[in-house]
Formats: C-alpha cells, structure tokens, sequence
C-alpha cells in the first residue's frame, strides 16, 4: 500500500471514529423518527462542516448510513440526503448544495453544484382535489443515474440518466435519458448523442 493511500485510509477511520456520535444521535433518532427523517437531520447538520474535514466526515458518516456508500465518494458542502435507500458507487462526485432523494449513483458520476434528484417525479399525490396535496401519499422511485453521466448545475433530475449521459445546467429532466446523449432545457430534450462527434 502506497504511503498515500496509507494516509486516506487512516484519515478514513479517523473521520469514523469522529462520527461516532452523529451514528449514535443517527440510531436513536431513526428508531424514534424513522430512517428518512433522521438521516435528513444528520445530513442537514454535516453538510456545514466546510473542506477537506467536512469531505471525510460525510464520507465517512454515509458509509454507514445509506444502503451502499462507496469509502472513495466525495459530498461537498451543503449537500443533503433525504432518502437512506441511496445507492453511490466508486469515486462519485456530489457538488455543492445538493439535494439527493432515492436514487443510484453509478460509477464515476459527476453531480454539479445545486443539482435536486427528488425521488422521482410523483413523490406527492395530487388527484384528489378535496384532501390537501401534503396529505396525499405519493410514490417513490429510485432515480438511477447510469457510469459516468454528468449532471450540470442546478438540473433538477426526475427519472433515469443514461450511462455516460450530460445534462446540461438547468435542464429538467422528467423522462429517460440515453446512454451518451447530451440532453438539455425544460422538459430536457436530447440535443445530440456524443458519439455523433466521433463518427463526424
């Protein structure tokens, strides 16, 4: 193991150790709460932690607390999750003042700045007109984002991104995305396909 390696892997169960009473506060909260609200909470109050400390402590916290974390993924600043059903792979990027519902990040995924995956486009009921839209149950989907796709600052994403897709800066994207298409505006539309630059 390189000296490098070494040092972020010792960094890792150092932001753990570190950790250990947001886990606690995590637990007694989730059976008090349930898991959503609890890891919202905890998410809210790590998210502040600024740089590279904030970086491992969030690491470190998520790895623990979402259906899969990879030890390699990096959450900035103001970034919050709202769903424990999350899935991210190996070396994902979450930018800044993100919101993350149900969704799988797949490897190598890049997520700009202000980027919102709500966990699919019908997480409220709004069909009965005479009980209050909040009172409604709605229904989740996990929101899959496939290898390598890059999302662009403040899109918000509502169904599934091809694998190796770009989704350009404030698009909304209410249906499904091809792999290596470039997609962008509201609702966002397939622009081009970046293979088409290759065959040009």
């Amino acid at each position: 193991m390189t000296a490098r390696r070494l040092a972020k892997h010792a960094a890792f169960w150092a932001a753990t150790a570190a950790v250990s009473p947001a886990l606690v506060s995590f637990a007694i909260r989730r059976a008090m709460l349930g898991p959503d609200r609890a890891l919202e909470g905890s998410t809210q109050a790590l998210a502040l932690v600024p740089g590279l400390l904030g970086q491992y402590l969030r690491r470190a916290f998520l790895c623990r607390t979402l259906d899969a974390c990879d030890p390699s993924v990096t959450v900035e600043f103001g970034t919050i999750f709202s769903r424990c059903g999350v899935r991210i792979d190996r070396d994902v990027y979450i930018g800044p003042r993100c919101h993350i519902g149900l969704a799988h990040l797949e490897r190598d995924v890049l997520i700009a700045a202000g980027v919102h995956i709500p966990s699919g486009a019908e997480t409220h009921g709004i069909d009965d007109l005479t009980i209050p839209i909040r009172e409604q149950p709605g229904r989740q989907r996990r929101v899959r984002v496939g290898a390598g796709a890059w999302i662009a600052s403040a899109a918000i994403v509502m169904a599934d991104i091809g694998a190796g897709a770009v989704i350009g800066a404030g698009a909304v994207v209410t249906r499904p995305i091809p792999d290596r298409a470039i997609a962008g505006g509201v609702p966002a539309r397939v622009i081009r396909s970046r293979e088409s630059r290759r065959s040009a």
